[in-house]
């Protein structure tokens, strides 16, 4: 159903080690950087999916019936609810050396 399901990230707020967010640049604001854009797109990946999720719940019908609430979608919106935030996953891809980056930097200098 999503690939964010098993993560280990922390679902609330959770204090790091400043050293080993910074280890693989050896810059904290690089480093948060790269997290934020990771953040950034988890986000998307997750909204989209979400939506993806709800359309097919969606009616197409214009009248003023009364609309009951569908079980299945409460329980889809409960899931994407209790995952844990994109920072915390990014944070916990960071740690875990699963962030692909690259110094555009050191590349130019080549």
């Amino acid at each position: 159903m999503n690939k964010y399901r098993n993560t280990k990230a922390a679902s609330s707020t959770k204090t790091y080690n400043k050293i080993e967010i910074e280890n693989q640049t050896n810059n904290i604001y690089e480093a948060i950087s790269i997290i934020a854009k990771r953040s950034s797109q988890i986000n998307s990946e997750i909204k989209k999916e979400l939506h993806d999720k709800l359309d097919e719940f969606a009616t197409h019908n214009d009248s003023l019936e009364e609309i009951f609430e569908n079980k299945e979608q409460i329980e889809v919106s409960r899931f994407y609810e209790r995952l844990p935030k994109p920072y915390a996953i990014a944070v916990e891809e960071w740690l875990n050396d699963k962030i692909y980056y690259r110094d555009t930097e050191s590349d130019k200098e080549q």
